[in-house]
């Protein structure tokens, strides 16, 4: 039974289970947030080796979430709202000014999916206050643009490819319901985990918590002063790595 195949299939079993979750505790929308980044705190365990109980440590980073999540869901909703609107407005629109503006427009909107894919990985692995991660996110998301943009290509043809036609945009949705946002997740996980390894210091003491997760301070930004006092960056006692 501990061979490849079998391993796979309880890997898969786990991704299935971990979607159910994450759909059930998405139902009232305002808790996508947390829901999402709950998902990412298990993805990102399973993707360091580090498995466990899916539907424990899944509700226990939800709760420990909760609250600071769903602060960044809906700013992120909001602000998706606004970039939506302005893009229905400029639809018809025609002309340079009008030109100029939908390419700037798109462009926030890229950068507004790189966010996304980042701000809840980011909450799940490390103590940060909202304006940090979002600082954060941005920072890791253009500093290591090769693998954004493969996390990217995966989130965003994960969703296309269910418009190629009527049979795949069904049995695509299937797939969505099955297991799709967790294994998105998963996959961009692998990617996600060699990026935080960049800002976790091996030389400091580490407290290892009681699952495994160590609690570490995250250095300063490669794009902070080197010069700085270290008490006034934003990697200081605020932002250390989540011991959930």
């Amino acid at each position: 039974m501990d061979n490849g195949f079998f391993r796979t299939l309880g890997k898969l079993a786990d991704l299935m289970i971990l979607n159910i979750l994450f759909l059930l505790c998405s139902i009232p929308i305002f808790t996508i947030g947390a829901s999402m980044t709950a998902m990412y705190y298990v993805t990102l365990k399973m993707a360091e080796n580090e498995d466990g109980y899916i539907a424990r440590s899944f509700f226990k980073s939800f709760r420990q979430n909760f609250k600071q999540a769903t602060v960044i869901w809906l700013i992120m909703l909001l602000f998706g709202i606004i970039l939506v609107l302005d893009l229905l407005i400029m639809k018809n629109a025609s002309g340079t000014v009008a030109t100029v503006f939908k390419v700037i427009i798109t462009a926030t909107g890229f950068l507004y999916i790189m966010m996304l894919i980042y701000v809840f990985p980011v909450l799940a692995r490390f103590y940060n206050t909202t304006k940090a991660i979002f600082k954060n996110s941005f920072i890791m998301a253009i500093a290591d643009f090769p693998r954004t943009f493969v996390m990217l290509m995966i989130t965003l043809g994960s969703v296309a490819i269910m418009f190629l036609n009527n049979y795949v945009f069904w049995y695509g949705i299937l797939v969505w319901i099955l297991a799709g946002f967790a294994l998105v997740a998963f996959a961009n996980s692998f990617f996600l985990k060699k990026i935080f390894a960049k800002y976790m210091p091996k030389e400091e003491e580490e407290e290892t918590s009681s699952d495994g997760w160590s609690v570490d301070a995250m250095p300063p930004s490669i794009f902070d002063d080197p010069n700085a006092n270290p008490e006034t960056t934003d990697y200081d006692t605020d932002d250390t790595t989540k011991s959930n």
